[in-house]
């Protein structure tokens, strides 16, 4: 019996919340638009939405010269100008040159499937608005061949956004909202376990210090992320850092060892060695 209600995976630290607004989406068969920094999880959430529920994925990775009618279909006008140069017979049947876009393939589906609409606010603003029709009544006119494609089942919907920009008002109010919080130490230790299960606990507790510690510094450019939390670690370990070398108090050394995988410009590098140095001088 194929499941409907997402419970997390072995594999995904879901919150309560988090899971509440999945499911919250999935009855209202509404789209579920997810909010958060960069590294906190989105995208991956879809692969374990569909993993858990035993669905079909269709990823649709938005770039910024994305245009909504490349999810829907596009039509090779060149490939059959080419092949009609060629005298190729299949230029007779305009439907050969119909590529079909992730939208189409999700409609298409023979089960519900999983349809994830990755970073839509890297597109222009028009973006958003050119998919209401097709979000609402789940369907798309084929202008070339004069077809009417509709979803054989509606499909459950994950839409994520960096929050780069504002989305239109007419776009939020067919989605369900949730913005991810990122990690407390508490989820961040349960996350690093489902990854790295055998982990010694006093790396794992120095680490995980170290870490909020420069997340937590005024000023930084650019936050760590989980993702780059889950690199570090596993250099870590590749190294045979010891954990004491996580903490220690040698000025020269206040930067912790391979940083590169956490601080990813020299202005934090900077920032953080600055106010290592001051709050030491004024212990």
């Amino acid at each position: 019996m194929t499941q409907t209600r997402f419970a997390g995976t072995q594999g995904y630290i879901a919150t309560d919340d988090l899971t509440m607004a999945v499911n919250a989406s999935i009855t209202l068969s509404r789209p579920l638009l997810i909010k958060g920094e960069p590294g906190t999880g989105k995208t991956q959430l879809a692969e374990e939405i569909a993993k858990s529920l035993g669905a079909p994925l269709y990823e649709w990775h938005i770039k910024s010269t994305s245009k909504a009618q490349q999810g829907l279909y596009e039509y090779d006008a060149v490939s059959r100008l080419r092949d009609s140069q060629l005298g190729d017979p299949k230029v007779k049947d305009i439907g050969n040159y119909i590529l079909r876009g992730k939208l189409w393939e999700a409609f298409a589906s023979d089960v519900r499937p999983v349809l994830l609409i990755d970073e839509i606010d890297k597109a222009d603003i028009e973006f958003p608005n050119d998919l209401l029709r097709e979000l609402d009544r789940m369907e798309f006119y084929v202008y070339e061949t004069r077809e009417l494609v509709k979803a054989r089942h509606r499909p459950i919907i994950l839409i994520t956004s960096n929050n780069e920009k504002e989305l239109p008002d007419a776009f939020l109010r067919r989605c369900f909202f949730h913005f991810i919080r990122f990690p407390d130490p508490e989820t961040m230790q349960r996350i690093v376990e489902v990854h790295y299960p055998g982990l010694k606990k006093e790396l794992l507790a120095e680490a995980l210090a170290a870490f909020f510690k420069v997340r937590e510094m005024p000023g930084l450019k650019k936050k760590p992320s989980t993702s780059e939390l889950l690199d570090w670690i596993k250099l870590l370990v590749a190294e045979d850092i010891p954990p004491e070398a996580l903490r220690s108090d040698d000025p020269k050394k206040a930067i912790p060892p391979l940083y590169g995988a956490l601080l990813k410009n020299e202005q934090d590098v900077h920032l953080f060695e600055q106010l290592i140095f001051m709050s030491r001088r004024a212990r």
